[in-house]
């Protein structure tokens, strides 16, 4: 038996993903569950070892041409069919295919993505529209949540992406973002006082 093999089972076994931390905590606590005179030979592994032997899978499912692959998302590791096998499983959940956003659905999500925490007005400024149709549709699909009040008058809500926007759109983290660090430092407009009342837009 060995390390790449026990942290198989756990990852096929698993329901969500799973973090560096919780596969070496199981495979550490797995002594508990064992006969004595079957001492747990993995009960001193380390993250890193852990570390290594999951891209030691990746690489082991990607040489062998695997129908599945290991693929690594924001909250750990987890097992996946293989894109190029989807239109076959597909046909195991005959669920509607989810509506796509809208262009202005998808600009404003892009906005808050890239320059998050953000006021509502501030991407109405970027935008040169308002955004409240739009803003409603993408927190309903779970991309966009509230994030607490901005410290200016009268203390407007902020707004960032979620959890479920990293998974969407396959990211580990934010700054997997293309061009990431280049669109977070160019000026935008902001909300002018005097601004005229914007035209609405729809999601």
């Amino acid at each position: 038996m060995t390390l790449t093999r026990v942290i198989e089972a756990l990852l096929f076994s698993a329901q969500k993903p799973l973090s560096i931390r919780e596969i070496t905590t199981a495979i550490r606590g797995a002594e508990d569950d064992l006969p004595s005179k079957s001492p747990n030979e993995f009960a001193r592994v380390k993250d890193a070892e852990v570390a290594a032997a999951l891209e030691q899978l990746k690489t082991e499912y990607i040489q062998e041409s695997r129908a599945f692959q290991l693929i690594e998302k924001a909250e750990g590791w987890q097992l996946a069919t293989d894109p190029a096998f989807a239109k076959w499983v597909r046909q195991l959940f005959p669920v509607p295919k989810p509506a796509r956003l809208s262009a202005p659905a998808l600009e404003t999500l892009a906005i808050i993505a890239y320059r998050q925490p953000i006021t509502r007005a501030d991407v109405e400024a970027v935008r040169g529209v308002n955004i409240d149709g739009v803003l409603q549709t993408l927190m309903e699909r779970g991309l966009v949540k509230i994030a607490g009040r901005a410290e200016i008058p009268g203390r407007p809500l902020l707004y960032e992406t979620t959890q479920f926007f990293l998974d969407h759109f396959g990211l580990r983290n934010l700054d997997e973002l293309p061009n990431a660090e280049e669109l977070r430092k160019r000026n935008l407009p902001v909300m002018q006082p005097a601004t005229p009342a914007a035209t609405a837009d729809s999601g």
